[in-house]
């Protein structure tokens, strides 16, 4: 009787409809964690959160207060577990089983199915470009978890309003915007969320909520005003390379934010099947809104405004309304395969539910397989290969103490390689940087602030290791003049060039 008492909580916790769910996601998550190569972003993300407390501060007043409230996360993090890969990158891990642990609880409440809450939990976890931000270290897995949890607290507290709901709401909204303050395009959705639910009630109890729920979306928004101030005066800078979306853009956005076209059409083909069958119209109808609207407005402030904001990554918090929306068709496809019918016994039509569900969450998994590999490789994160590890590894096998380092700067900054290949160094190889005036960190920057007379600033090193973007042959025609003058005069022709498929190392030795 002890024994059996002992284990009561632990099956009580197995039997929750988001454990597997949220088990699956942290598998997905955490398969090959550290084998895809760091890229740019996350190289930026790295360089900004194990800066200085006071450093990082400086930052975010010039550059990137848009992601400011995750860099102030992962500098805390990072003063505990590291810097390494794997543990810059875990944050991103537990967000995204968190927002399949919330995906599948809103979908058991809408529909009122465990089938539904289970299935909607596990084609979230399925998602190829939720497995990707699953394991990147930006702010957009924790942006999807805040907006699954909101809406998941949202459905709660349209059920039973009160400020012991609302709460929790205000704190998941402020932690999506202060993340990413693209995601408040999800009030949106919400808004026909809520309207729907008072025309399903229309009772009086309930209409409380139009007053409420705006003074939510307030609270949650007071916190995220500092953000929204410093973003919005450096949003010229951090996006203007996004283009002004067309149509089209808006049309196939599935097909990017899901990772491919096929799994985008079995999320559709769920989709309809909760929107078709009985038992869950109105819910489902709620979901698609929830999952459209943000889209469609972020794609008109895009086309109509002066920056552009409309970039797969930015509306990754949408698949969740998705995946909920999945998990009902499937939900109410076993409804309806194991109604009671004279015709044959409950045993066989359970049955013939199972195989139905299992068949429909294998659809899209199909699907997804390829994708969810090929995000595992060392270059899934990025389709130009950035190869920082492998000019990391060229340069650490060939360095000696005294070394110089001269890597992309001023319009080439955005690449990162300086600070790419410093990640993978190891400890104890540290080249000076050639041509640098004032580190990021003194610049109170990102990157680096190039010296305006480069022959001034290259050191007494007697070997330099010089890093270009693309293959050359030719990586002194690939540099500024003045820097090339430079170290032509100093250092003449290199005595080594190796091109990486994407980025060019080469040796100078005035010795040689």
């Amino acid at each position: 009787m002890t024994s059996a008492a002992g284990w009561r909580p632990v099956r009580l916790v197995l039997g929750q409809v988001w454990v597997l769910p949220a088990l699956a996601m942290l598998f997905v998550g955490g398969f090959r964690l550290g084998t895809p190569e760091f890229w740019r972003d996350e190289v930026s993300t790295w360089t900004a959160a194990t800066r200085s407390f006071g450093d990082l501060l400086r930052l975010l007043q010039h550059v990137d207060a848009s992601n400011g409230f995750y860099y102030l996360l992962l500098h805390g993090w990072t003063q505990v577990f590291g810097d390494s890969v794997i543990a810059l990158r875990m944050p991103s891990v537990l967000a995204m089983t968190a927002a399949a642990a919330f995906v599948a609880l809103t979908a058991e409440r809408l529909f009122g199915n465990r089938v539904a809450g289970i299935s909607a939990g596990l084609l979230f976890a399925v998602v190829p470009e939720i497995a990707r931000y699953a394991q990147e270290a930006r702010s957009y897995a924790l942006v999807t978890c805040g907006v699954a949890g909101a809406t998941w607290f949202l459905v709660r507290a349209l059920d039973r309003p009160g400020w012991q709901r609302w709460a929790p709401y205000c704190v998941a909204m402020a932690v999506a915007g202060a993340g990413h303050l693209i995601s408040f395009s999800t009030i949106a959705g919400q808004v026909a969320v809520v309207l729907l639910h008072l025309w399903r009630t229309r009772s009086a109890v309930q209409w409380r909520v139009l007053w409420q729920y705006p003074l939510a979306v307030a609270v949650a928004t007071l916190p995220v005003i500092p953000v929204m101030m410093l973003g919005n005066e450096q949003s010229g800078r951090q996006l203007g390379w996004i283009i002004r979306p067309e149509l089209g853009q808006l049309v196939h956005l599935g097909d990017s934010l899901f990772g491919g076209v096929g799994v985008y059409h079995a999320f559709t083909f769920l989709a309809l099947l909760a929107l078709l069958l009985p038992g869950g119209r109105l819910p489902a109808l709620q979901m698609l809104l929830l999952a459209l609207l943000p889209a469609i407005a972020v794609w008109v402030v895009s086309r109509n405004g002066t920056t552009s904001y409309f970039l797969e990554r930015y509306l990754l918090f949408t698949v969740p309304a998705w995946a909920v929306l999945g998990g009902g068709g499937i939900g109410a496809v076993y409804a309806l395969v194991t109604a009671p019918r004279r015709s044959r016994p409950a045993g066989h039509a359970r049955a013939a539910g199972v195989l139905l569900t299992v068949g429909l969450l294998v659809l899209p998994l199909v699907e997804a397989k390829p994708a969810l590999l090929a995000v595992r490789t060392v270059y899934g994160h990025t389709w130009a290969r950035e190869h920082f590890r492998a000019a990391a590894d060229l340069i650490a096998a060939g360095y000696r103490p005294g070394d110089g380092v001269a890597a992309p700067l001023g319009n080439q900054s955005w690449s990162m390689i300086g600070p790419g290949v410093d990640f993978y160094l190891p400890d104890g190889i540290e080249p000076y940087p050639v041509f640098v005036e004032h580190s990021a960190a003194q610049a109170e920057d990102l990157f680096p602030s190039a010296c305006p007379q480069p022959a001034n600033c290259l050191g007494q090193a007697q070997r330099i290791w010089l890093l270009v973007l693309g293959d050359t042959n030719d990586p002194m025609a690939a540099i500024p003049g003045d820097q090339s003058q430079a170290l032509r005069a100093r250092y003449g022709a290199p005595s080594q060039v190796t091109a990486l498929g994407g980025v060019t190392v080469a040796l100078l030795d005035r010795t040689g």
